[in-house]
């Protein structure tokens, strides 16, 4: 029985929201407290419990962690002792060629083959590659520490242990935020500190975010979305409604329940990373929605692509064309499979279209037009979402195609609502958690930080209890651990 807490089950990775997790990571936190002041040996210790969970969560594939961390390493080490611009260029171009050319084969290889085939009449066999957890974020944070030294915005960290920290550190390892070395490889350099306010918060988003993912998205994940996404004609038009509705606020609860728990989890250790999510569906346009939607990934888009590309400088078309390819390539980013692109580039036409209106149209500031833009905003990233999550073009516009058949009939409205009761229930309790006052939400983390420790417990004790009521018999892993 202990030996399978060690041992790598494909059936069951660790994930946060397990009770195997817990009680590894208290024992974890527990050697920590005592050790966290000594520098290296913190530092080993973390990077080796890391490496442990990747183990964990993706099997073997934590000797490719280990390998990128070291190539990474020395291309930037010698990218910053080179002099030479040509010599920097030649070093940041081989960083970036291996990092993109590691996630392309393990991600965009059989896509490629597929394509092929399909173009050419071949029949190129389909290569046996798994694709490892997380690789597209750890990649992507790679590639940001490598430009950022080239850039000569930070220094390198100072040795490879240090750095493999940064690349390997689990609370955000295998699902983001995407992390900036500039923003936290100095945090390893001072002095780690937790005070009351500190070790509040991070509870606080520990249980939010095992609320919104176990209780919330698994909860309407399981009993409802899935069934409907998978046979999309064997429900009617109002439960295909209903059920993209529910995706929209699965897929929210489960990405940024992810963030929080990670957020938390490394607020415990001492070390702040940076917010990932803004509650996204109070956005009033497709720009904002990216402002507060997946933050770290919007951001990096935008530093290391969209300026890359140009950005805003290069003249009105290409600022609009700059948006297009750099949604498209997010899109892509996110899965090898052209419905992702056809997501992504739906969300790049649609910035694109308010970049230009926004030169001839100033609408007036005014809350009855903030909502009529955030249930326009809403509604265009739920259609989105249907591409996202379909398994296929033909299920999504099947999908579609029955929504677009929804009438309002009494009787079979209240059939429908009366046979998803609950899962409407808890649909609407993630709706109520994602629009609530931001004003509100600050004043129940000051309650929850302030409150003594009775509390406290009370407070954790029934949200233990809330998921093991509520959450579904099986622990579902995060959407966002396939990209």
């Amino acid at each position: 029985m202990i030996e399978s807490w060690f041992i790598y089950d494909p059936g069951a990775p660790l994930l946060f929201n397990s009770s195997l997790f817990l009680g590894l990571f208290l024992a974890f936190y527990f050697i920590y407290i005592f050790i966290h002041k000594y520098g290296n040996l913190r530092t080993a210790y973390v990077l080796i419990f890391s490496l442990f969970f990747y183990y964990k969560v993706g099997e073997m594939y934590f000797i490719l962690l280990i390998v990128s961390a070291i190539i990474n390493y020395y291309l930037s080490l010698c990218q910053s002792k080179t002099e030479s611009p040509a010599g920097r260029k030649i070093f940041i171009t081989l960083s970036v060629l291996v990092n993109l050319g590691i996630l392309a084969y393990y991600k965009y290889t059989n896509f490629a083959i597929e394509n092929i085939n399909a173009a050419a009449n071949t029949n190129i066999p389909l290569q046996s590659i798994i694709l490892p957890i997380g690789i597209s974020f750890y990649v992507f944070q790679a590639i940001s520490y490598s430009i950022d030294v080239y850039r000569r915005e930070i220094e390198p960290a100072r040795n490879l242990l240090d750095f493999s920290f940064y690349l390997c550190y689990f609370p955000q390892l295998v699902a983001g935020p995407i992390v900036r070395a500039k923003s936290f490889i100095p945090q390893m350099y001072q002095k780690l500190c937790l005070s009351k306010e500190d070790m509040g918060m991070a509870i606080f988003l520990i249980l939010v975010g095992l609320v919104k993912k176990a209780v919330i998205s698994d909860y309407i994940s399981v009993n409802f979305v899935d069934r409907v996404f998978d046979s999309p004609g064997s429900y009617t038009s109002l439960e295909n409604l209903l059920a993209t509705y529910g995706y929209s606020i699965q897929i929210y609860c489960d990405f940024s329940g992810y963030s929080d728990m990670a957020i938390g989890l490394a607020l415990l250790m001492g070390f702040r990373i940076p917010i990932n999510f803004r509650t996204p569906y109070k956005s009033a346009s497709v720009t904002e929605f990216w402002r507060r939607w997946h933050i770290s990934l919007s951001s990096w888009l935008r530093d290391y692509l969209y300026i890359s590309l140009g950005g805003n400088r290069k003249g009105k078309l290409r600022t609009y064309a700059n948006l297009l390819l750099v949604m498209l390539i997010g899109g892509l980013w996110h899965g090898a499979s052209w419905k992702f692109v056809a997501w992504g580039g739906l969300h790049g036409l649609a910035l694109a279209v308010e970049r230009f209106l926004n030169r001839f149209i100033k609408l007036p500031e005014s809350i009855f037009i903030r909502i009529i833009g955030v249930i326009l905003t809403f509604h265009f990233v739920s259609f989105c979402w249907i591409f996202f999550r379909a398994k296929d073009f033909g299920t999504a516009m099947e999908l579609i195609g029955k929504i677009a058949l929804v009438n309002f009939q009494v009787d079979q409205w209240l059939l429908v609502l009366s046979a998803y009761k609950n899962v409407l229930i808890v649909l609407l309790a993630g709706f109520i958690m994602h629009f609530l006052p931001d004003r509100f939400v600050q004043w129940l983390q000051r309650g929850f930080i302030q409150a003594n420790i009775i509390v406290k417990a009370v407070i954790i004790g029934l949200v233990f209890w809330l998921v093991q009521a509520i959450a579904s018999s099986d622990v579902q892993p995060f959407i966002y651990f396939q990209f």
